[in-house]
């Protein structure tokens, strides 16, 4: 029965450090993308003219 009772301790004082952890990091503002005035990723990307895949069921014709 002692068992029992330190594990539920162990165990709210557990979720209570969880709580506190989740509402530390809610109230850090998140880092937006950083514009360095250079061409988007995507725009860099489409650059490269990529295959683009044309739906194909058979796997020859997809990898191709």
């Amino acid at each position: 029965m002692q068992g029992l009772v330190q594990a539920m301790q162990t165990q709210a004082h557990t979720q209570a450090a969880l709580q506190a952890q989740m509402e530390a990091q809610a109230q850090v503002p998140v880092p937006q993308a950083q514009d360095h005035g250079g061409p988007s990723i995507m725009v860099r990307f489409n650059k490269m003219l990529p295959p683009s895949f044309k739906g194909e069921s058979d796997p020859l014709l997809a990898e191709s």
